[in-house]
């Protein structure tokens, strides 16, 4: 057991993918236009409407019916996953070294198929993960209620932003559906959510909530980087959009997570101030070989850093204010819709 905590999204800091997303545009017609409409649909709901009790990142529910229209099984979304698993440059190395370094976690809201996808790409042990925990085999409609859900489909296709519609759709008739009681039962680990998933982890690892690093790039991460932050943990924005930068302390836009890794090797050598000051100084000299010296970032890490990042081509790593918030949410939208692509990159 270790002193210190790294605790991770996994869509963002280390996989380019949105998994949901991209189940919904393989196995349903016109299912990226769908997932899209609902996303942002999910995000109004939790950050213009602040519904009471509702958790961010329920477009992963609202999906479920329509998965069961196209019959859709586990053994799909395994399988899709398994085949379709596309890491941040360098994740690999990332996860590799923080395992000798902090208790590490991956907290996501991605269904537990891919999670466990993933974990077994990255030879990361599936017991440190928190996921949205979705049997799909046991959802089920009757006919009557198939067609009720094609007709539901056509009708938020064909009306995206009537969310008087989709509050009829998701929180009147669906719940009078049979489904609605498995749908109802899931625990979707996102914004709250992921809060309580840190919650978890401090009391199974007994360590002090002050040692804490999380990072994450969405709006499903906005509750544990600001419980990270006002513990006076570590809170990053890593190629994040509006959503984490508004609450991160820190940023970083970057193709690769070895910029994480520097941050993570003087956080688990030192302490924050230690970190804050790498940041001032990063940002304020010219030779970067020889401040990695001065701050005694591990060999490996600064071999690949060195080697990710040629010609001076270094990543953003800055703490974020008022003054340059603007600047650096264009670099890391950019950077976010550069590398993961537009229709992932504008998802909430």
């Amino acid at each position: 057991m270790f002193e210190k905590s790294f605790i991770t999204d996994c869509e963002g800091p280390l996989t380019l993918n949105d998994n949901a997303f991209e189940l919904c545009a393989h196995f349903i017609e016109n299912g990226d236009e769908l997932f899209k409409i609902l996303s942002l649909y999910d995000d109004y709901l939790a950050d213009v409407v602040k519904k009471e009790g509702y958790k961010v990142g329920n477009t992963l529910k609202f999906i479920l019916p329509f998965f069961v229209l196209e019959n859709l099984k586990n053994n799909d979304l395994i399988d899709f996953s398994k085949n379709n698993i596309y890491a941040i440059r360098d994740s690999k190395f990332l996860l590799k070294y923080l395992m000798g370094a902090m208790n590490t976690y991956i907290v996501s809201t991605s269904y537990g198929q891919y999670i466990e996808a993933l974990s077994n790409y990255m030879e990361f042990p599936f017991e440190n993960t928190f996921y949205t925990n979705v049997d799909v085999d046991a959802l089920h409609l009757t006919d009557e209620e198939l067609s009720k859900m094609a007709e539901y489909k056509i009708k938020i296709l064909d009306n995206p932003e009537d969310y008087e519609l989709f509050d009829e759709i998701f929180f009147n008739e669906i719940p009078k559906m049979d489904i609605y009681e498995k749908i109802k039962e899931i625990d979707v680990v996102g914004g709250f959510g992921k809060k309580l998933a840190i919650d978890t982890i401090i009391e199974r690892d007994n360590v002090d909530i002050n040692n804490l690093l999380y990072i994450g790039d969405s709006i499903t991460d906005v509750e544990a980087l600001d419980f990270a932050r006002k513990n006076n943990g570590i809170s990053i924005s890593f190629n994040g959009n509006e959503y984490p930068l508004k609450v991160a302390e820190l940023a970083i836009v970057s193709p690769s997570a070895v910029a994480t890794a520097v941050i993570a090797d003087i956080y688990t050598n030192y302490d924050k101030a230690k970190v804050l000051q790498f940041i001032d100084d990063y940002n304020s000299q010219d030779d970067l070989n020889k401040l990695f010296l001065d701050y005694n970032i591990s060999k490996e890490i600064n071999d690949k850093f060195f080697d990710v990042f040629d010609d001076k081509n270094y990543p953003i790593i800055k703490i974020v204010d008022d003054k340059n918030y603007d600047k650096i949410l264009k670099e890391s939208v950019d950077m976010r819709n550069n590398i993961r692509g537009e229709d992932i990159g504008g998802l909430g």
